[in-house]
């Protein structure tokens, strides 16, 4: 049986949260949901969880030794995703580069506020192969983002996706897009015996942007208890993917 994964953020089931909630449904993920406005409890680290994803979910929910148990328990086994937003990283609220955590993410966060908005392209490349990415086609239908969480791979982190940021103009007929900076977007690791990760972009709008859509088939995922969404195929079998390596449930 897979592990059961303990999902905190976005916010709430009825918002931002029904799209990944809606694509655990949809691939037969068994998951648990906390809002973000949920103080964290000790009772989840007793849960045997494969996995805790962190998604908009402020540090000031997590008491100092609420966080160390998380730290030790990701060290013992269990998997830890944190996804991008506001309230993620550093962002605007979130100040996980201060907490233990900073140690147990593949990544190095900025001090002060590190969201990136960009109104060109925010162009998604696949920088090498990994279980979590393979046979979908970064190559020939490249995805975009709206935004994310400017991060730095630690050296022992893998790179698995970058953003490449793009700024667009138009000369008669001609649009120009010019390159401008490289983030890295999707990086993985190991803190002890579990599998760690960061994704910097949101899985939600508007930071998602376009990657809400990736792939060629329509999937209208919902959770129980929260709203009907439409997203595309190969987004979902990324983020599917994604949760799955976590929780050392993909090979």
């Amino acid at each position: 049986m897979a592990p059961r994964v303990l999902y905190l953020g976005d916010t709430s089931l009825d918002g931002a949260a029904s799209y990944l909630a809606g694509v655990m449904t949809h691939s037969g993920i068994a998951f648990d949901y906390h809002a973000s406005d949920e103080a964290f409890s000790d009772a989840w680290l007793d849960a045997r969880y494969g996995a805790v994803i962190l998604s908009d979910y402020p540090s000031a929910n997590l008491t100092e030794t609420q966080t160390q148990r998380l730290v030790e328990v990701v060290q013992g086994g269990m998997g830890l995703l944190m996804i991008g937003g506001w309230e993620s990283f550093t962002g605007l609220g979130g100040d996980y580069g201060t907490t233990p955590l900073a140690d147990v993410l593949p990544v190095a966060m900025q001090e002060s506020d590190d969201r990136l908005n960009n109104s060109g392209p925010c162009v998604v490349v696949r920088d090498l192969d990994h279980p979590i990415v393979r046979d979908l086609p970064f190559d020939v239908n490249a995805p975009v983002v709206g935004g994310f969480n400017a991060l730095q791979a630690k050296p022992q982190g893998i790179t698995v996706l970058s953003v490449e940021m793009f700024g667009a103009s138009r000369t008669g007929d001609r649009v120009e897009f010019r390159p401008q900076k490289t983030f890295p977007l999707l990086v993985v690791g190991r803190f002890g015996q579990g599998n760690v990760a960061a994704f910097a972009s949101d899985v939600a709008p508007h930071w998602v942007g376009g990657l809400v859509d990736w792939g060629p088939d329509r999937i209208e995922a919902q959770a129980p208890n929260g709203p009907a969404v439409e997203v595309g195929s190969d987004y979902t079998r990324l983020f599917t993917n994604m949760i799955r390596w976590v929780a050392s449930d993909l090979a």
